[in-house]
């Protein structure tokens, strides 16, 4: 018999949106056979969110020197030393897989057997998102084998084979759908129909397949998607669904902005450097205005970046009201995929298709993307200190599009830090910025759009280098026997080789 998992989402800080979520209260105590794809969803779809935008943005955004840990605590200190531990993410893999998974696929073969393919086609859309988060994380993971209640050592798959069964099962999913296709019960999408979910799809697809693309030849399949041009218009993103009272607020928030929660985030020089331009006189040249809708000023109106490896404690100038938090709320929106990050991948393809015309278009368009999301004037002088560069579009797109993510979704900004080589390192280190032993504190050395090896850097990543990949989770190893030797925390995933 299979087994539902019915789950509290409130677990490890990931919030639920409403009540409705708490399907073990159901008054009828519903048989096997009467669970319904729309008590399913909601929860299925908790568990993958929550954990991308609570555990993937916060990581990546220590991973991406877009945060650095607050003054005095030291919750994320090893993140901020580029380190990942095996047992750091098991918690994280379990929500993303044994729950969140094993509720998609019930959902998926139940949508099937009563022939609801908008059901199915959300379903498969959540299911695809969270494989290829895991593979941008691991490399490898258990896919053809997984899933199998009689099967404890299911064989992990390469990634190359993981995103094509992927791109599969969209195809297959969107073959059978139409706009006006229904949908179960969900949080993504409340009251509409499949049409949505087809754009997401569509985009999820330009996503996997331009991460595949120094792996195998996808232009022909790219060129298309984008041909199609039926992308969203709108960042997707659980907007609606969340509430300032315990156990519905935003998950990032709830996890680090909450009362009663220890602070952890905070600017990191890496990000306010590049985004806040100085000249020699130490006086600001320019200011990203996205600055002040991702990060909120420190108590005096000013900007101050906290610095990889550290927690600042013994800085002679620095207390905890000097540093800058994100700006977070208990109801902001939970990006999944933004406009921006589309048309910087549509930007890219033109790149590497040397229509450097159509290249610029799409990477002002991303920029301008990302100033609506935030809600701020000023992409134009912005696209003005970065513009697009044909003969460098691989710097001045990954270092544009590490910034736009940086207040949404760290995380895409790590997998493409890593796939497109930029920020790169520059010659200052964490140690030019900060030393422990003396307080001294001064970032003048700083070069804009660059990263810097942390103070502390985690010996196994070492110099001029950031954290390729992570370990195999304990929670997967410890019971797999087919879990394989892991490769090195340098070693790129299939896509960034």
């Amino acid at each position: 018999m299979k087994k539902f998992l019915f789950i509290s989402i409130l677990a490890a800080g990931l919030a639920s949106c409403d009540s409705y979520l708490d399907i073990n209260q159901d008054p009828n105590s519903p048989t096997e056979e009467n669970i319904t794809t729309d008590m399913l969803m909601p929860a299925a779809e908790m568990n993958v969110a929550a954990s991308y935008g609570d555990y993937l943005r916060i990581t990546g955004g220590y991973l991406t020197q877009v945060y650095a840990q607050y003054f005095g605590t030291s919750n994320y200190l090893d993140y901020s030393q580029f380190q990942m531990s095996a047992a750091r993410s098991s918690s994280f893999y379990t929500q993303m897989t044994q729950r969140g998974q094993n509720n998609l696929k019930t959902i998926r073969e139940k949508a099937a057997a009563e022939g609801d393919a908008g059901t199915y086609l959300a379903a498969t859309v959540l299911r695809a998102f969270a494989y290829q988060a895991l593979v941008d994380c691991y490399g490898e993971i258990p896919y053809t084998q997984a899933l199998d209640e009689n099967n404890l050592s299911p064989a992990y798959d390469d990634g190359l084979t993981v995103y094509n069964g992927l791109l599969a099962e969209l195809d297959e999913a969107l073959a059978n759908v139409t706009t006006s296709s229904p949908v179960c019960t969900n949080f993504l999408f409340p009251d509409e129909t499949a049409e949505p979910w087809i754009k997401f799809a569509k985009a999820l697809k330009l996503r996997i397949l331009m991460r595949m693309w120094n792996a195998q030849d996808v232009s022909a399949e790219v060129s298309a998607l984008i041909a199609e041009n039926d992308f969203p218009t709108a960042d997707v993103a659980y907007t609606s669904c969340w509430a300032d009272t315990e156990g519905a607020r935003n998950p990032f928030y709830s996890e680090d902005f909450a009362p009663g929660q220890q602070q952890n985030l905070i600017l990191n020089q890496g990000l306010l450097g590049t985004m806040q331009l100085k000249d020699e006189n130490n006086s600001v040249t320019y200011q990203d205005p996205r600055l002040a809708a991702f990060f909120n000023a420190n108590t005096d109106g000013e900007y101050v970046g906290g610095i990889s490896g550290s927690n600042l404690s013994t800085a002679a100038d620095i207390t905890s009201n000097t540093l800058c938090r994100p700006v977070a709320t208990a109801t902001m929106p939970l990006c999944m995929l933004t406009v921006a990050e589309t048309e910087f991948f549509i930007a890219e393809y033109y790149a590497r298709t040397n229509n450097a015309s159509q290249a610029q278009s799409h990477y002002e368009a991303a920029i301008e993307a990302s100033f609506a999301s935030a809600g701020v004037e000023g992409a134009a002088e912005n696209i003005t200190q970065y513009p697009y560069d044909q003969a460098n579009f691989e710097k001045c797109i990954g270092i544009a599009k590490w910034i736009a993510m940086s207040g949404v979704n760290p995380f895409e900004g790590y997998c493409d830090v890593r796939r497109l080589g930029y920020p790169t390192f520059g010659t200052a280190t964490g140690d030019d910025f900060f030393d422990a032993a003396t307080g001294a504190y001064d970032v003048s050395s700083y070069e804009p759009g660059t990263l810097y090896t942390p103070i502390m850097v985690f010996n196994q990543v070492g110099n001029n280098q950031i954290l390729q990949r992570w370990p195999y989770p304990v929670s997967s190893s410890s019971t797999n026997a087919n879990t394989p030797d892991f490769p090195g925390y340098t070693v790129p995933v299939f896509w960034a080789e």
